[in-house]
């Protein structure tokens, strides 16, 4: 009976630990597919009106537009081999991953927070980071 109470009170208590896979979605395959072919134009699409971006020579607030032109030009200065999403979590309507994009000068550590706007999850906070110590 303890047992049981104890679970009903967790469940309560952190909402979306206890079925994770039922509540969260995972990140959307044009993502992942827009990282591994290096295409900014499609990564654009998922991103938030204003987003945060994160890179080893920036980081700012930018509209779309901008940010866009900043992933097209890193993505012809580090053209891409693969990308795995490593980790991903989160709730419905907040989501995040965190990758591996190996490039032709290295592998980055991409990690990104999605928000659901309109019922679509747009990328909200992007971070790309040089993996000086190579991946996990």
């Amino acid at each position: 009976m303890v047992k049981c109470i104890t679970l009903i009170i967790t469940l309560f208590l952190i909402p979306g630990s206890a079925f994770p896979a039922a509540i969260q979605e995972g990140v959307p395959s044009e993502i992942s597919m827009a990282f591994k072919a290096g295409n900014a134009e499609i990564l654009a699409g998922y991103l938030n009106s204003t987003v945060e971006l994160v890179m080893p020579d920036r980081e700012d607030f930018y509209k779309k537009e901008v940010a866009e032109g900043i992933l097209k030009e890193f993505f012809s200065s580090n053209r891409t081999i693969d990308f795995i999403i490593k980790h991903q979590g989160g709730r419905s309507d907040a989501r995040y991953a965190i990758g591996d994009l190996r490039t032709s000068d290295g592998i980055y550590r991409i990690y990104f927070l999605m928000k659901s706007v309109n019922g679509k999850p747009l990328i909200h906070q992007l971070r790309i980071e040089k993996d000086d110590a190579g991946s996990n």
